[in-house]
């Protein structure tokens, strides 16, 4: 699962710009949630890179209405391609979604401890997605929106959750947006793999309300366990 972000403009344009040349727009958000409005990368119809913001809870293009019923912020790497929802946007619509770090929950005894999960040594993650659009009948209004993908945790992760969010590498996240990449290999790139070293960091209760955005929620309270680079994993 991977349900709050933190995105951060200045060091998300670091890897944008060595990514594809393009500065990350802001604004920053400390505790982005679902249903909330997100930077993501794609390409455009010439085949271009372009960030667009997008809401954070895919709605199918064939949906009738934009509905929280189901939850649609994550979509299950093993099922997708059988999926209704995400099956199309995973073959046509697949996007990046640039991060600073996401933050999840251990278990410990009867309480939930709140980790924040960021690169040690890079500006930022880039996580796969997939994309759709979908218009109101009513109005005609356009809303984009967006799910990440997740996959079973690589073991150093599993005490903090079970599942966690596609991590690409920037050979991985460009081929992920390359609409002739096939599906076996893309496939490839939702092991439970880590680009890059990652510290989860301890952080206070405080990142449990979403209305809370600045950077408190991401101030230690302990010390960071450090999470090594799983690799090989796909193309580097």
């Amino acid at each position: 699962m991977c349900g709050r972000f933190n995105v951060t403009s200045s060091s998300l344009s670091d890897i944008l710009m060595e990514l594809v040349g393009l500065s990350h727009p802001g604004p920053d958000n400390y505790n982005a949630a679902p249903t909330e409005t997100v930077s993501v990368l794609r390409l455009d119809e010439a085949g271009e890179p372009e960030i667009v913001p997008m809401r954070w809870w895919l709605t199918p293009y064939w949906s009738k209405e934009m509905s929280t019923k189901y939850s649609m912020f994550n979509a299950k790497s093993e099922t997708i391609e059988k999926s209704a929802a995400f099956k199309e946007p995973f073959k046509k619509r697949r996007c990046v979604v640039p991060i600073t770090g996401f933050y999840e929950w251990a278990r410990s005894n009867n309480a939930k401890l709140p980790y924040y999960l960021t690169p040690y040594d890079a500006p930022g993650m880039l996580l796969g997605g997939v994309w759709d659009r979908w218009r109101n009948r009513d109005t005609g209004d356009m809303v984009q929106s967006f799910a990440v993908l997740t996959c079973d945790a690589n073991e150093q992760l599993t005490f903090v959750h079970k599942r966690q969010p596609v991590m690409l590498s920037m050979a991985e996240a460009h081929r992920w947006l390359d609409p002739a990449t096939p599906a076996d290999e893309l496939a490839g790139y939702c092991g439970s793999g880590l680009p890059v070293a990652l510290d989860a960091i301890p952080v206070s209760t405080y990142v449990n309300n979403a209305r809370n955005k600045d950077p408190r929620c991401v101030e230690p309270i302990g010390e960071p366990v450090r999470l090594e680079p799983a690799l090989p994993r796909g193309v580097h």
